[in-house]
């Protein structure tokens, strides 16, 4: 069990980020209620043979010292390409972003990372319009 929740131990773990301040931020911001959304690439899964997240699916957000902070439920999935990837989308993500330009900059950031390329294994992974993103709402059901 996870702090006494009733949890099951098989609940899959959801990750914002790698651990650090990014990972801070983002958690802190889904704790707070701003963050109801998150992108990541479709490449990543295929990547690491995950299947995609479905509607309904539960998960533990930990931390950067990988705590349980909270259980988040999945209400919608999308693909989409980049270049298709809306306002409303980014705004619900609840990191500030001003535009979609800024918010496409911010990940483009992250998803070209050494971090992130290593994790791919590509070392010249970039994105395009054309790149299939993995587009998620998410609500908060319980926390810590």
């Amino acid at each position: 069990m996870f702090g006494g929740w009733g949890v099951g131990v098989g609940l899959p773990v959801v990750e914002f980020g790698f651990p650090g301040p990014l990972r801070d931020r983002l958690v802190a911001a889904v704790l707070g209620g701003e963050k109801t959304a998150t992108t990541g690439l479709l490449a990543d899964y295929e990547h690491g043979d995950e299947p995609l997240p479905a509607v309904g699916d539960r998960g533990a957000v930990v931390d950067s010292y990988e705590r349980p902070v909270a259980v988040v439920e999945v209400t919608d999935v999308r693909v989409l390409p980049l270049g298709e990837v809306g306002w409303e989308h980014a705004r619900d993500e609840g990191e500030g972003y001003v535009s979609v330009a800024e918010w496409r900059a911010g990940h483009e950031e992250f998803w070209h990372s050494a971090e992130m390329r290593e994790g791919l294994g590509d070392p010249c992974f970039s994105v395009t319009d054309a790149t299939l993103v993995v587009l998620e709402r998410f609500c908060v059901v319980r926390l810590a």
